[in-house]
């Protein structure tokens, strides 16, 4: 049986492409699985599936070495498992020279274990690289007035007076509560900060 294995970081982005190039290559459609999901790790559905039902003989087709993952280490325990524990063989079709249908001589086998070494090096090496680029663009925002998460409440005057009343002994929790505005717990989460001195 012939499989093609698509993946996608987010899904927001598209698998056209790959998938038509397993269809161009002749894999039938119901043997393509697709994920949209970070090439961290191995945990991904599809992909899960995908390999309880390769067999010794099989051939797993994937378009480029990171669809099938960014993890240097991972990646390549991973085409050790697929190609030597399962026995199946695996062709990336953007790099011809990783291709295990190959005769297993020697040399062409020490060749796809270094080109196979130093693409999925490159692989993680890039997603290192897009989290670093990731982190500096928060930094640079940040350091531009740029604010991330929730927007703080900005409390009334009103609900200060209901705040400082209520902590000042001046009328009971109900009275503050209802002139605050009814919300038992946001008043007692104001309540919280205006005794550590942070309102």
């Amino acid at each position: 049986m012939i499989y093609g294995y698509a993946r996608v970081s987010s899904a927001d982005q598209n698998l056209a492409r790959q998938i038509e190039e397993f269809e161009n290559f002749g894999i039938a459609k119901n043997r393509i699985y697709c994920d949209k999901k970070s090439g961290k790790d191995f945990i991904r559905d599809n992909y899960l599936k995908l390999i309880k039902k390769i067999k010794k003989g099989d051939l797993l087709v994937i378009k480029s070495i990171d669809r099938l993952g960014r993890n240097y280490l991972m990646i390549t325990n991973e085409w050790r498992r697929i190609t030597v524990d399962i026995g199946a063989d695996i062709l990336v079709l953007d790099m011809p020279l990783l291709d295990t249908r190959v005769e297993n001589s020697l040399i062409k086998k020490f060749i796809a274990d270094v080109v196979l070494q130093v693409l999925s090096f490159v692989a993680e090496n890039e997603r290192v690289n897009i989290k670093e680029r990731q982190k500096e663009g928060i930094r640079i925002a940040k350091e531009r007035g740029v604010k991330f998460g929730r927007p703080k409440k900005i409390l009334t005057q009103n609900q200060l007076d209901a705040i400082i009343g209520y902590n000042e002994k001046k009328f009971s929790a109900k009275i503050a509560i209802s002139l605050f505005g009814g919300n038992d717990s946001s008043f007692y989460y104001f309540l919280r900060k205006y005794r550590k001195g942070l309102i």
